[in-house]
């Protein structure tokens, strides 16, 4: 029987001629750990950045729109999904009653709040410039008589009057090219020549002269034969969550308003992101230029280097035309006068607005900082930038749950967005709006809809009646049919007395609304924020039983699964880094499992002799698993440290910067800043040490078959 100290001598020796035979074969070693090395790094570089996707993920998700849990009808015929599907928004059977989840859910043990919630997307008419200004002189044209001889009155009306007079010579220039290759021939060439003859009268000195004469007229005739040939203008989307706002606002601290003001108490009203509102509501000039700015800003971009953001400058100087439509002649010599200081313009050219806009957005790498400069501090100031302001009412159209349109209308009060996520499009598209309006837009009338309805109902006389009883309802009865029809005069004050006027009911739909109001309606999903995050599993459990003692038929999914495709894609790229990983580790264990055969062939006679001088086989078996394991972990820890250096390295370079608002997203941020967590160390040396044991195991097993005699043959 062996003693405990010839078993600590032996394993002792194991040891010692294990890593003599490691620094005898150096070109093996070297190569095998060199392997191994690199694995090793690519497993903590690569596990670093994936688990700083999924911080920055999980902290975009939860903070923007996800919190922790999301539930949903269960009958929907689709799942959550909420940044949108494939398909579009996702098609959800509405929960009917809010409160009745509220009341069953915010008792459930680490529930911290439950905020409603209904997204979706809808249409925003947007007036084109004719429109704006048509609309401003025809106030003046209603307040000019009633203010007389008013030369403040009288001031604005004549600018105004200008300046649409100038908006029509614009057009007219511009529609003159077009018909120089435009078909004048074709099936509608009656119908363009009619058009091309009312832009003639309307930029015709006498039909200004004669305007004053019956200006109402005259702006009947520019709204509908003129200003229908302007090409700006028309619709655009926006997506959009209703809720209870201040609950949202309470629930996710990364949202903020940046413009303007939340909105009050219940109040109706919108907050338009931000994001959404730089990309398709600014002045399309302005939007190339802050597009190039930022690419070089952040990007390092180079104009002089770069087919992209040429293409942009290009785009950018062929947008002057909405500049000039903004401005009235008086602002427009305004903006040419300050434009020729800012440029250094002297002479002829110094008053020609047209010249000195195209000089201005003529950028290149050398002055566009200048000019950008030029643009924000001289130009800007005289123009709308936005084609919807804070404060405007605009008026949202999407088709509601019968399929048929519905618009309501909301007043902007300021733009929002999510702190860490300012150029995120995923985030930033999104506009937050009153539960009430979204109701009313989804196709659920509110309490004064329904009031209406029914005073109606009462005037006109209508009635309830069962499907037995409608045919004697609508032709009368055998016994009492009607023998005489008499024509007889409607009394409209009669059938519509106590009926609301239009005015009256615009102030109801005005009135503040209860919180009671907000909870008792409908929602299609709504968010559920924890206490303690890291108990989110049991949490899901707890809340999906509350929901079923309640009687509620709820499907609950944390939140990566309600974000849909966006959370799922954590999921697709740590697949894509096991499966790299997985491929260098195979590759790497057949390798070195090739190298450490050869190597025990060559040593055929050297470990036949350890055996003819009394070694036994698992000796033998020991000291070549101890060379591979101590080569693994050597250079596994070695590889480790080279990928801890590269995540420091990078993180403090600046990290992988987001080069689109999708990585903007997924890193939470303009950037990734990787971040070297103990599981990737872990994992890292785990890894190398099992295939270094793999690796070593075949070669040590055929070692152990080695005899003296095979030994003695070899030799021979």
């Amino acid at each position: 029987m062996t003693s405990p100290g010839t078993k600590w001598w032996q394993a002792g020796l194991v040891v010692r001629l294990g890593l003599r035979n490691l620094a005898a074969s150096r070109a093996k070693t070297l190569i095998i750990g060199g392997i191994i090395l690199l694995g090793a790094a690519l497993v903590v570089v690569g596990s670093s950045l994936l688990e700083s996707v999924d911080r920055g993920m999980r902290s975009s998700i939860q903070g923007s729109l996800g919190g922790h849990l999301q539930v949903y009808d269960a009958r929907s015929k689709d799942e959550l999904a909420l940044y949108g599907g494939m398909m579009g928004e996702p098609q959800l059977e509405p929960i009917e009653d809010f409160s009745k989840v509220k009341a069953a859910l915010v008792n459930v043990p680490n529930v911290a709040k439950v905020v409603p919630m209904g997204i979706d997307q809808a249409m925003v008419s947007i007036g084109n410039q004719f429109d704006v200004a048509l609309e401003r002189l025809r106030a003046d044209v209603r307040v000019r008589p009633a203010g007389g001889a008013d030369p403040a009155i009288e001031r604005r009306y004549q600018a105004r009057k200008a300046h649409l007079r100038r908006m029509v010579g614009i057009l007219r220039d511009d529609l003159a090219q077009a018909r120089q290759i435009a078909d004048l021939q074709g099936r509608d060439a009656a119908e363009r020549r009619r058009a091309w003859e009312d832009l003639g009268r309307a930029s015709s000195p006498e039909f200004w002269d004669h305007f004053d004469d019956d200006p109402l007229a005259g702006l009947e005739f520019l709204e509908n034969r003129v200003a229908p040939q302007a090409l700006d203008g028309g619709f655009t989307f926006v997506r959009y969550v209703g809720t209870d706002l201040d609950a949202f606002f309470r629930a996710f601290d990364r949202v903020q308003v940046v413009e303007g003001t939340r909105v009050p108490p219940g109040q109706r009203g919108i907050l338009l992101g931000k994001w959404y509102a730089e990309e398709w509501l600014k002045l399309r000039a302005a939007h190339k230029l802050d597009q190039i700015e930022r690419a070089r800003r952040v990007q390092r971009r180079r104009l002089d280097r770069d087919e992209e953001l040429a293409r942009w400058a290009r785009d950018a100087a062929g947008q002057t035309r909405e500049i000039q439509l903004q401005l009235d002649p008086i602002a427009a010599e305004d903006a040419a006068s300050r434009l020729a200081r800012a440029l250094g313009v002297t002479g002829p050219g110094e008053r020609d607005l047209p010249k000195l806009l195209a000089q201005l957005f003529a950028v290149n790498e050398a002055n566009f900082d200048r000019h950008y400069r030029i643009f924000y501090d001289t130009l800007a100031p005289l123009l709308q930038l936005y084609s919807i302001r804070v404060g405007d009412t605009i008026t949202i159209q999407a088709p509601n749950k019968t399929g048929y349109m519905s618009s309501v209308n909301v007043k902007v009060y300021g733009f929002i967005q999510f702190r860490g996520l300012e150029q995120s499009g995923l985030a930033g598209v999104m506009s937050l709006m009153d539960l009430i309006s979204f109701r009313a837009l989804y196709g659920y009338p509110t309490a004064e809809r329904t009031r209406e309805i029914r005073e109606l109902q009462a005037a006109a006389g209508v009635r309830d009646v069962s499907r037995e009883e409608a045919e004697a309802a609508l032709f009368g009865s055998a016994d009492g049919a009607v023998s005489e029809q008499r024509e007889a005069p409607i009394d409209d004050a009669q059938v519509l007395a106590g009926v609301r006027r239009p005015r009256e009911r615009e102030e109801l739909s005005d009135r503040p609304f209860t919180q009671e109001e907000t909870d008792r309606g409908v929602v299609l999903n709504a968010a559920i924020l924890l206490k303690d995050p890291s108990k989110l599993a049991r949490t899901a459990r707890d809340v999906d039983a509350a929901a079923k003692a309640a009687g509620l038929n709820l499907e609950v999914v944390d939140w990566q699964k309600a974000s849909g495709l966006i959370g799922q894609s954590v999921t697709l790229f740590r697949i894509v880094l096991y499966t790299a990983v997985l491929i260098v580790f195979l590759v790497a264990l057949v390798i070195i499992n090739n190298a450490m055969v050869m190597a025990t062939l060559q040593r055929v006679k050297e470990i036949g002799t350890m055996r003819a001088i009394g070694a036994q086989r698992r000796f033998v078996l020991a000291m070549l698993l101890v060379e591979s394991v101590t080569a693994g972990v050597v250079f596994g820890a070695i590889g480790a440290a080279v990928g801890a250096c590269a995540v420091w390295l990078l993180r403090r370079a600046g990290g992988i910067p987001a080069t689109n608002d999708q990585l903007y997203f997924f890193f939470s941020g303009p950037a990734l800043l990787p971040r070297l967590g103990t599981t990737s160390l872990a994992v890292s040396l785990a890894i190398v040490v099992v295939v270094g044991v793999l690796s070593g195991l075949y070669p040590a097993l055929l070692a152990m078959r080695v005899t003296p005699v095979e030994a003695m043959a070899a030799e021979e």
